[in-house]
């Protein structure tokens, strides 16, 4: 599609990546594989692109990987004044994972909320066996912020420990609901009060059960898309 408009003569190409699919691939792991993510974006950039406008990367060093301009927008805003709007009561933000510890901090900071973080092990792909419960979760209403959920493994041992921590009410906001597998089954059968998603990633109309909150983006995106055109600044969108 960037090349047609390229070929078409169009004076500037904005790609809209609302799911940036192989953002986890962004370093080498392990001997002899690729670093996907880079490849991305250089088949991106050398269609043709000027600049690509991206919602919660996986990793914010992706945006190193292009030689264009990255507009890199987060979803917060949108989970925020939803549960806002939930007026939820001793309020706990989680990380799953020592490398969201930054992310929940900001969500704890706008719901004027305290922090925890879960201290988890790798033990393979999508598979995770979690150590401890670093903060003050008993009696406490949670609310775990990723930025997607896959095959919900890993969000599901963490919500089994956080039961057995004597937690009263578990959500989960996650941007992008990959919902892999029998992720579906696992969250319905689940102790989650909620998973709360966008919808970068479209769900099947049977898919969307009681326990999965769809919000949309399209505002966020929309306003971006249009002080792109109008060349005006986006940056108060960056918050």
């Amino acid at each position: 599609m960037i090349d047609a408009f390229q070929r078409a003569s169009a004076r500037r190409i904005t790609a809209v990546i609302s799911y940036y699919g192989y953002g986890r691939q962004d370093r080498k792991d392990e001997p002899r594989v690729p670093i996907t993510a880079k490849l991305v974006a250089n088949l991106v950039t050398t269609a043709g692109a000027d600049r690509v406008l991206a919602i919660d990367l996986h990793a914010a060093q992706i945006q190193g990987f292009f030689d264009i301009k990255v507009d890199h927008l987060f979803a917060a805003p949108v989970f925020v004044d939803y549960f806002i709007s939930k007026n939820l009561k001793n309020l706990v933000i989680l990380s799953p994972d020592m490398g969201g510890i930054r992310r929940a901090r900001a969500y704890a900071n706008r719901l004027d909320a305290s922090l925890a973080v879960i201290d988890k092990r790798r033990t393979g792909a999508n598979k995770a066996e979690v150590l401890n419960v670093v903060g003050k979760v008993k009696g406490k209403q949670i609310l775990i912020v990723d930025d997607m959920i896959d095959t919900g493994g890993t969000l599901i041992a963490a919500v089994r420990a956080l039961i057995k921590k004597g937690t009263q009410e578990i959500y989960v906001s996650a941007t992008h609901p990959i919902l892999s597998g029998s992720a579906y089954e696992m969250i319905e059968s689940s102790s989650l009060k909620e998973l709360v998603v966008t919808d970068t990633i479209p769900l099947k109309q049977e898919k969307a059960k009681t326990k999965i909150k769809v919000l949309s983006v399209a505002p966020l995106l929309g306003e971006a898309i249009r002080r792109i055109h109008e060349n005006k600044s986006v940056s108060s969108l960056f918050v």
